[in-house]
């Protein structure tokens, strides 16, 4: 599972899905065990690796290679859901099951950033947020990003209430990534995303979406399918390093 146009332009990406679980309610050693894993099959040796402490917000950090806290391996940033760098040869991981991870690419600048976007974080638009934060910080333009939308869960099988439909009334396309059922509505985690990618100005050409369910793909976990005791897909990416 990659993205044609990532792996075009050189970032290192990874989906981790169910022959790994990176949820944190294991022991440390085990979770460890499970990145150092993850990064020998993705064949990335990072100088550094990121994760978060993922809160469905939408906040932003930036990684710079020595900030943010230790961690079990790594380092992490606590109530965050996306991480943004420019350093080569750092990692980053974002955590998910039926949320959806995405990534932003800036070949020209050599900037990324990897987002976690439940429902709640695409209400709060944190993918509009890290490209905002790639073209102020870094001088990306916008034509240039190229977004990569990993497994997600379908919206036949995303079943929401209508309080979930009313937080996005401010989304003009709202029923376009809706559909209703009686007192229920099921939601299209890709198709908002994809609009919020586009609302934010990357061109419809530069947003590729993995036609593949989390909830269906028995090689991937599902919270929806697996129930309490689901377990985490990851997505992980990295600049090359110069040694690379």
């Amino acid at each position: 599972m990659k993205s044609k146009q990532l792996t075009a332009l050189g970032l290192q990406h990874f989906v981790a899905g169910a022959a790994y679980n990176v949820r944190t309610n294991q022991s440390p050693e085990q979770w460890v065990n499970q990145v150092q894993r993850i990064l020998v099959d993705a064949n990335m040796q990072p100088r550094v690796l990121y994760s978060a402490d993922q809160v469905h917000g939408a906040h932003v950090a930036y990684a710079e290679g020595t900030n943010g806290k230790p961690y079990h391996f790594g380092r992490y940033f606590e109530a965050t859901d996306g991480l943004l760098t420019d350093q080569k040869g750092v990692a980053l991981l974002i955590k998910y099951a039926d949320c959806t991870p995405i990534v932003l690419y800036d070949a020209v600048r050599q900037v990324q950033a990897i987002v976690h976007s439940g429902w709640r974080s695409t209400v709060q638009r944190i993918s509009q947020k890290a490209i905002e934060q790639m073209v102020t910080q870094f001088g990306c333009q916008r034509e240039q990003i190229v977004a990569f939308l990993g497994p997600t869960i379908d919206c036949a099988h995303y079943e929401v209430g209508s309080e979930v439909y009313e937080a996005f009334a401010n989304f003009k396309q709202r029923d376009a990534f809706f559909e209703r059922e009686k007192e229920k509505y099921h939601l299209d985690m890709a198709g908002a995303n994809k609009a919020i990618l586009l609302e934010a100005g990357i061109l419809p050409e530069h947003v590729e979406v993995l036609p593949c369910s989390t909830y269906t793909t028995p090689t991937l976990h599902s919270a929806r399918r697996e129930g309490a005791n689901y377990q985490l897909n990851a997505l992980v990416t990295m600049l090359p390093s110069d040694e690379a």
